[in-house]
């Protein structure tokens, strides 16, 4: 029997490693554990940031470098340091914040935690623009530490900025999409998306579904980050995995030589990859690891 084609396995979180509740299957967990075994590294790629993916990642017991907040951020999770980082600079976290204060948004600004000691910065202008129920709930949920500000002049570590977001309903969020590609172009890389996170009572608020806004730099994917880990050892692309569902795994989807779409993947994770694999409500990480395992992947 052929045995494994690839040297590193990136896995997703949100709609992939975790079920609907959040959480990691035993079954999901056990497959990680036969792959490492193996001697196939695992790595895991989110949107999260690290404090965010605390638990998800002591599930699996991961002690080797995870791609974190979009891939703007590569961090050791047992050490809690920083390895490498894809920052936006002062002055274009300026320009585009002002364009959401413009369009009525909090701005949410990611930090390096891991430096700075604190995980956003929420910019509010001087209309102080609330706080919309999905943020607050994950805040409260994650325990993420957060400072407030009116305006980006008053960061205090502006260095450390990764990436820029918002939460509000999906028309609005549409609208300020339309009005950061009209302003920047191609400036940054922009992501548009459910909040399927959140429970409902967070993420339905008054019946409208919330969706969340992330405006990344341009060097900052998923596959960038994953390319420093596999030169950082040795593997070549084509000794690639990655298993996502959403828009910020389509890069690395597309580029890794095995890319696998979750069973519940939107329709442009299914269009790049080579394989699609069950769902997260079926143990789809295993499954597709077991596939890996035996060589038919």
């Amino acid at each position: 029997m052929p045995g494994p084609n690839v040297d590193l396995i990136a896995i997703d979180l949100d709609g992939t490693l975790l079920d609907p509740l959040g959480s990691v299957s035993t079954a999901n967990r056990e497959a990680i554990d036969r792959a490492r075994n193996a001697g196939i590294r695992v790595t895991f790629c989110t949107g999260r940031g690290l404090l965010e993916s605390r638990a998800a990642l002591e599930a699996v017991a991961q002690a080797d470098p995870v791609v974190v907040a979009g891939g703007a951020i590569v961090a050791c999770p047992s050490t809690h340091r920083t390895l490498h980082r894809f920052p936006i600079e002062h002055a274009r976290t300026a320009r585009a914040a002002s364009v959401l204060l413009e369009h009525g948004h909090a701005v949410l600004v990611l930090k390096d935690a891991l430096e700075v000691g604190y995980d956003y910065l929420v910019i509010q202008g001087d209309q102080r623009h609330p706080i919309d129920p999905v943020t607050r709930w994950w805040f409260n949920e994650m325990g993420c530490r957060v400072r407030y500000a009116a305006h980006p002049h008053e960061d205090d570590h502006p260095e450390h900025t990764v990436r820029i977001g918002a939460c509000s309903t999906e028309s609005k969020l549409a609208a300020l999409t339309s009005a950061v590609y009209a302003t920047f172009g191609d400036e940054f890389i922009v992501h548009h998306f459910p909040a399927v996170v959140a429970p409902d009572h967070a993420s339905n608020a008054g019946g409208v579904r919330l969706d969340i806004f992330e405006m990344f730099d341009r060097s900052a994917t998923k596959w960038s980050a994953l390319s420093y880990l596999a030169r950082r050892w040795n593997i070549a692309p084509s000794r690639i995995a990655a298993i996502g569902d959403q828009v910020n795994d389509i890069d690395m989807i597309s580029s890794a030589g095995l890319g696998v779409a979750m069973g519940n993947a939107i329709p442009r994770v299914h269009a790049v990859a080579d394989r699609v694999t069950r769902s997260n409500t079926q143990d789809g990480v295993a499954h597709a690891v077991d596939q890996i395992l035996s060589g038919a992947w």
